[in-house]
């Protein structure tokens, strides 16, 4: 089943329940996958790897939002924006743990042959392909560094 039909569904469960945050969160998702699909051009459903990757922009935004207004002292307004983050994660699949992502990562070291931080270019690319949807970018690179160091 596409993200799309998913995210249907559950947009019509949300305004059934009168789930304001849902909705909202639901109805960013919906805009996102069509201005994606209008922006190729074509009117035919994403692929899982650009679905994903969409999936992660959102929280990405949602994370950020909430993280400024944290700082500001706004946590009447970086409530929602998390709210709306575990809402959007529900379509994603489940996270590595930081020591899988550690195995992975090194394991992605070794077959590079990587040594210093020079190579962190080469680590990151292969790593942000194999872990797309599994990881977040900044976890990923907080261990390469760690790893290079």
């Amino acid at each position: 089943m596409s993200l799309q039909i998913k995210v249907m569904e559950k947009l019509k469960e949300a305004m059934k329940a009168k789930d304001t945050v849902a909705l909202a969160s639901l109805r960013a998702i919906k805009s996102a996958i069509l201005m994606a699909q209008t922006a190729t051009g074509a009117k035919q459903d994403l692929a899982e790897a650009d679905e994903l990757k969409l999936l992660q922009k959102l929280v990405k935004q949602r994370k950020d939002s909430a993280t400024l207004y944290t700082e500001q002292g706004r946590d009447d307004l970086a409530a929602p924006e998390l709210e709306q983050v575990t809402i959007i994660e529900q379509f994603l699949p489940e996270q590595m743990s930081a020591d899988d992502l550690k195995k992975v990562i090194t394991n992605i070291i070794s077959q590079t042959g990587a040594s210093s931080m020079a190579d962190m270019g080469k680590v990151m690319g292969m790593a942000s392909k194999q872990l797309a949807g599994k990881a977040d970018g900044k976890a990923i690179s907080t261990i390469v560094k760690q790893l290079l160091s």
